[in-house]
């Protein structure tokens, strides 16, 4: 399984997940890039087969987004941070 790093010490872990991390990751990148909500994430996944929730995507985007918005551009960071602190995506 693959792993993304906080710090050398305190690695992320995906493996009591149900479903990879490449969903996870994709999911993810879905919300934060197209400023999406996690309905709209939910219905892009179900296009494509997957049953995934919105709460799950909620959920996947609280554990992991900051995680992984490190290894991305500048601009996944600031957008979460916005998204967070505005609340209006939060269902």
């Amino acid at each position: 399984m693959a792993a993304v790093y906080l710090s050398a010490m305190n690695p992320v872990s995906y493996h009591y997940h149900r479903f990879t991390p490449q969903i996870i990751q994709h999911a993810i990148w879905l919300y934060c890039r197209f400023t999406l909500s996690f309905r709209d994430v939910e219905d892009i996944l179900a296009e494509r087969g997957l049953d995934v929730s919105y709460e799950t995507v909620r959920r996947w985007v609280l554990k992991f987004g900051l995680v992984l918005s490190r290894f991305s551009s500048g601009y996944l960071i600031a957008n979460l941070a916005i998204k967070e602190t505005d609340g209006s995506s939060l269902v």
